[in-house]
């Protein structure tokens, strides 16, 4: 699954996860975001997610988030990727 970022925008506190590097991260991220590596995250999805939450996730341009929620969603997570990613809400924020 997928979101707009104009969408996203709307949601009121979501659940945010930045897969991109801890550098990126610490230069600007959306406000709210944790900052969870891909692989640890796809790997060990139940030390970071909880199955009846929805989470929203995003790479610097939505790429690799993608490839992340489709494996998490598999595994029986609800994560949407934030389509556009970082550079999106750059563009919208």
């Amino acid at each position: 699954m997928e979101i707009s970022i104009a969408d996203f925008l709307k949601i009121n506190n979501p659940n945010v996860i930045d897969i991109r590097i801890p550098q990126k991260f610490n230069d600007n991220h959306i406000p709210g975001a944790l900052n969870i590596n891909a692989s640890m995250l796809m790997n060990y999805p139940e030390k970071f997610l909880n199955p009846s939450l929805t989470y929203y996730i995003y790479c610097q341009q939505g790429s690799s988030s993608r490839t992340v929620a489709q494996v998490l969603n598999v595994k029986g997570y609800r994560v949407i990727n934030i389509t556009g990613g970082y550079e999106a809400w750059i563009l919208n924020s």
